[in-house]
């Protein structure tokens, strides 16, 4: 499925080709700090399938439990997550849901890292809600 996404600003721009079957709920530690929410949602799209057409994100690197160091790329001037990959060798991007404008065709498939879901995001469709504020 061809993509393409921005950053809130529109500073970064980019196109990717991605397969919606491989769309994950990550719930590890780092993506809840990095995404300031409680999981975050990425879809994988290899190197070659992955163009940035504007901007140049700033790049932070964060040594995962693993020790495995991971590339992550935000906007330098709205912060917006775009994607991580390995710092070396880049073969897949992680591509960062959010800022796909498909984003509402792509549901997760799957979830990883659930040792660390919080208990409450089971069940969020039984808290009330407001349709726009």
């Amino acid at each position: 499925m061809k993509v393409d996404g921005a950053c809130h600003c529109g500073y970064v721009t980019f196109d990717a080709e991605i397969d919606p079957e491989a769309v994950r709920i990550c719930h590890c530690t780092d993506c809840q700090t990095l995404a300031g929410s409680a999981y975050r949602v990425n879809v994988q799209a290899r190197a070659e399938n992955f163009h940035l057409r504007s901007g140049e994100p700033t790049i932070y690197i964060k040594i995962a439990e693993s020790g495995n160091k991971r590339a992550h790329a935000f906007c330098p001037r709205c912060g917006t997550p775009i994607y991580a990959a390995a710092p070396r060798d880049t073969k897949t991007y992680g591509i960062r849901v959010g800022t796909l404008k498909q984003r509402t065709q792509l549901a997760p498939k799957g979830q990883i890292w659930y040792r660390s879901a919080l208990p409450w995001v089971e069940d969020l469709r039984a808290l009330p809600h407001i349709e726009r504020q």
